[in-house]
């Protein structure tokens, strides 16, 4: 064995040593460590100055708790937290509350992760698709496969499917669109 490959694979053992003379943990672990001190991923950063994301966008509204919710049990916050763009339709609280009685709880099962997934991901949207710019019988596709049509009446309210789109609010990362009703992919209608 040379000398080179000796040296190589005995680095790890050389600096070993080091991190715990100077009392610091091995770099795999403190890199656990930080990740566990700061609570997670990309949706777990701290920034009061630049314009909010789509999830913290979420967060912050007083009427999205159950997507919310419902996103973080899936976690896929840190997903949306990510740099997209993604438009992302939000549910307000009053569509999922409009949902047939118990059909939220039985979504939020163990069992049920894959179908809420399907779901979630059936309102969020590669790209800015802004309302305005809807023209009508557009179709666009969703994260999880499945297309959603838009319409637009003649007083120039614009629908996604059958939820009428309430208004907008650009974020850092897209654009998130109220709507009135939870969309529901056609495998799961």
């Amino acid at each position: 064995m040379n000398n080179a490959h000796f040296l190589i694979r005995l680095s790890p053992l050389l600096i070993l040593p080091l991190f715990t003379a100077c009392g610091a943990a091995p770099p795999e672990e403190a890199s656990t460590a930080v990740e566990e001190a700061l609570g997670g991923g990309q949706a777990s950063v701290v920034d009061e100055t630049s314009a909010k994301d789509v999830v913290r966008i979420a967060i912050g509204s007083p009427d999205h708790k159950t997507l919310v919710a419902a996103v973080q049990h899936v976690k896929y916050e840190d997903v949306l937290a990510n740099a997209g763009p993604f438009t992302v339709y939000a549910p307000t609280d009053a569509a999922f509350a409009a949902l047939p009685e118990g059909t939220l709880d039985e979504l939020l099962k163990p069992e049920n992760k894959m179908t809420l997934q399907d779901i979630l991901e059936y309102h969020v949207a590669l790209g800015v698709m802004k309302p305005e710019s809807m023209s009508d019988g557009r179709s666009i596709g969703m994260a999880n496969g499945d297309n959603v049509k838009f319409s637009v009446s003649e007083d120039g309210t614009v629908m996604i499917n059958d939820a009428k789109v309430l208004g907008s609010v650009p974020a850092s990362n897209g654009l998130v669109v109220v709507i009135d009703k939870v969309l529901l992919p056609p495998s799961e209608s």
